[in-house]
């Protein structure tokens, strides 16, 4: 049974972090030397207070994220797993990036091809 739970929470990992918003939150807690607190979480990820705070829940039973109590508030962090997670998640983020922007640079140089193509089809139309 223990196996049962531990494969259960390694399939609810990549469902977790792979959205935008839950990456973008952990990405916030790696990058930043600012505390972060549940509320001004939700705000910088234009998230819900309640979905924050669920997503939050959920990392830290899954050992991604930790809290320290300064009175009535929580301040968020990273555990070391977490870290190292959020570190994968730049990673893969940035690999992403640099596809698009080429993506990008290919579409953009397509046209300017085809252009040249008209351009010579047109002088050669022209000489005869």
């Amino acid at each position: 049974m223990a196996n049962e739970a531990a494969a259960a929470q390694l399939q609810t990992v990549p469902q977790i972090l792979f959205r935008d918003k839950q990456a973008r939150i952990i990405l916030l807690l790696k990058n930043s030397q600012q505390p972060w607190y549940l509320s001004t979480l939700s705000k910088a990820c234009d998230t819900t207070y309640v979905h924050t705070s669920n997503f939050i829940k959920t990392c830290e039973s899954l050992g991604i994220t930790t809290n320290e109590k300064h009175g009535k508030i929580k301040e968020i962090k990273l555990t070391e797993r977490g870290m190292q997670l959020a570190e994968l998640l730049s990673v893969m983020y940035g690999i992403i990036n640099q596809t698009s922007a080429q993506q990008q640079k290919v579409k953009a140089s397509e046209p300017a091809k085809e252009e040249k193509k008209e351009a010579k089809e047109e002088n050669k139309e022209e000489k005869k």
